[in-house]
C-alpha cells in the first residue's frame, strides 16, 4: 500500500478532470480524493497498491481530453487506509 500526493498544473480546471479522475481510480482500486484549488491547479491524493497508484500519476500526466497538463508534482506520503474515491 502506497500513497501519493499530486498537483497537476494545466488547463485542468473546468474540464471534468475531478470526475474522470475518480472514475479512472474507482476502475483501478485506487482509493483517496481530488479538488480543485483556488490557483487553478488540481490536488488529488491516490491510495492503494503500488503499481495502480502509478497508473493514476501516470495518467494525471495527460487527464481528461480536454485537460492540457503542464506540470505534475508529486510527494510520497505516508497511507492513511482510505476506502472510497471522493470528490472534494
Amino acid at each position: 500500500m502506497v500513497r501519493t500526493r499530486v498537483l497537476i498544473s494545466g488547463t485542468v480546471q473546468g474540464v471534468f478532470f475531478r470526475d474522470s479522475c475518480r472514475r479512472v481510480a474507482v476502475q483501478r482500486g485506487v482509493s483517496g480524493w481530488v479538488r480543485n484549488l483556488p490557483d487553478g491547479r488540481v490536488e488529488a491524493v491516490f491510495e492503494g497498491p503500488e503499481d495502480a497508484v502509478a497508473q493514476l500519476v501516470s495518467w494525471s500526466r495527460s487527464g481528461p481530453p480536454r485537460a492540457t497538463v503542464t506540470a505534475v508534482e508529486t510527494l510520497e506520503e505516508s497511507p492513511e487506509t482510505l476506502t472510497t474515491f471522493t470528490i472534494r
